[in-house]
């Protein structure tokens, strides 16, 4: 890599023959129609191959697209944008939270989480079966794709609830915690098998480390409410050594800064023709219209505006939102007459653009979200001086003034008011606001309607209940 994603397009082009044939058979029984011997490619692969074909998983189409319609569009951070008759396929009802168990981006992420998990099983077995002499790579790839696994899974489990175990039952949901636990397991033999982001050779810089695990981890605890280890866990990455903050709140979307030293795992893309990067992430939510470069989906609502605005919170405003008529940082003047008056910052490419091959990073886990992970354990466990540090230092950083009060309460409210806008559109806004309970509030606040005991989960898509029937429903759909 920068693992860049070497070799990955012949790899994928031989697995989606298989993956084609077998996406519309079973959502979930994705694994074993992943399985390619070396008979069927003609070529006997090293199991690098495959855990880079996982990687890979994380480029495709569906995160420029239907993952934004259900992260930040159904949010109240953003608003569908693009122009009024043009519906995205479903980002209408996203928007709207008049989805159905029918939407497309919703079985579009079903179905790509549940391929990706198979891709990642089967490269675990290919290289424990391969018998390679290096017991130390072979260690590391598959620590390499039990990340890989345990974040697919993760993504499934906040959105969709107890879901099946691929390795298990591919009819039968899981609970909750037993995904969860899976979840902790695989990342823990992961954080065994991994280095550390510095023991990496530069070649390979983009793969997942130790603390990449060590971080997620944390996140799982969070959303789990394991409270003393998500706080422990966050300790570690934290006093790791390996990772500081980046001086300029803004540097942290530049090319420059692409796997810097905030960073701790972030999707690889690059803008050559033969590797579409994340493909088209940058240009579906690029500005539309006279003098733009996108779609212009995905665009921040007037209610999030209002929040930064509210803070004071000038310097992370104006390093996520760009508006019409302004000039950009490498220049580029934005016409006043786009389409939309907002757009999202952080997806934006200064070389790339509007081309479909995207060569911006998706940074998907950063020192300065563990920073507030450990503020909301900490504070949770009653430790509000490490709350108040941990929480203050990402104030610092955009010059707002600390706080200062110890009630647990407003303490909570305050950390929770932060990781909207030190992460609004990092693909956590709709999660954190059904975790924490905050939905049918905030909802109402951007006139939406939230529906108790039904919108905290996104419902199994009718496709897979009709191949499965049966599969239990979620409550409310």
């Amino acid at each position: 890599m920068k693992i860049k994603f070497l070799n990955i397009y012949y790899l994928l082009a031989v697995l989606t023959l298989f993956s084609l044939s077998s996406c519309d058979e079973d959502f979930i029984e994705v694994d074993s129609k992943e399985e390619i011997e070396a008979e069927d490619s003609g070529e006997v692969l090293e199991p690098d191959a495959y855990v880079t074909g996982t990687y890979g998983m994380l480029t495709d189409w569906v995160y420029a697209f239907s993952y934004l319609g259900i992260t930040e569009i159904i949010s109240d951070n953003a608003d569908k944008g693009s122009s009024p008759s043009d519906t995205g396929t479903d980002k209408h009802l996203l928007d709207g939270l008049t989805h159905t168990t029918s939407s497309a981006s919703i079985r579009a992420m079903w179905s790509h989480w549940y391929k990706s998990i198979g891709r990642a099983t089967f490269a675990i077995e290919y290289t424990e079966d391969y018998n390679m002499t290096d017991t130390n790579l072979a260690n590391r790839l598959i620590g390499e794709a039990k990340f890989l696994r345990a974040l697919n899974y993760f993504w499934l489990v906040r959105s969709f609830g107890g879901v099946p175990l691929q390795h298990i039952d591919a009819t039968v949901r899981a609970s909750e915690d037993e995904v969860y636990d899976f979840i902790v397991e695989d990342l823990q033999d992961a954080i065994s098998f991994l280095p550390e982001k510095s023991q990496y050779a530069p070649a390979d810089l983009g793969r997942a480390t130790k603390g990449a695990a060590k971080a997620l981890l944390s996140k799982v605890y969070l959303y789990h409410e394991d409270w003393q280890l998500a706080f422990d866990t966050a300790s570690e990455v934290i006093n790791s050594g390996e990772y500081s903050l980046e001086p300029n709140y803004e540097d942290i979307w530049r090319e420059y800064s692409e796997n810097g030293v905030e960073s701790i795992f972030e999707v690889q893309g690059r803008g050559e023709s033969i590797a579409h990067g994340i493909q088209q992430y940058s240009q579906t939510q690029g500005a539309r219209g006279t003098s733009g470069w996108g779609w212009g989906f995905n665009i921040p609502s007037q209610n999030l505006l209002d929040a930064f605005n509210a803070e004071g919170d000038d310097i992370r405003r104006d390093a996520t939102i760009i508006f019409a008529g302004e000039t950009l940082y490498d220049g580029r003047e934005v016409s006043a007459a786009v389409e939309n008056p907002m757009y999202n910052e952080k997806a934006y490419s200064s070389a790339n653009a509007g081309a479909s091959d995207g060569d911006k990073n998706i940074r998907v886990l950063r020192l300065g979200e563990i920073y507030l992970i450990h503020a909301e354990a900490a504070n949770e466990i009653n430790n509000t001086t490490a709350a108040l540090s941990s929480l203050n230092m990402i104030r610092n950083r955009v010059n707002l003034l600390p706080v200062a009060t110890t009630d647990k309460t407003q303490l909570r409210e305050a950390i929770w008011k932060e990781r909207r806008l030190e992460l609004a559109f990092e693909h956590d806004r709709w999660f954190d606001l059904t975790r924490t309970g905050q939905a049918k509030e905030a909802m109402a606040a951007d006139g939406k309607t939230f529906i108790e005991n039904k919108h905290e989960l996104f419902p199994i898509p009718n496709d897979q209940l009709i191949q499965t029937p049966d599969m239990l429903q979620n409550e409310g759909w």
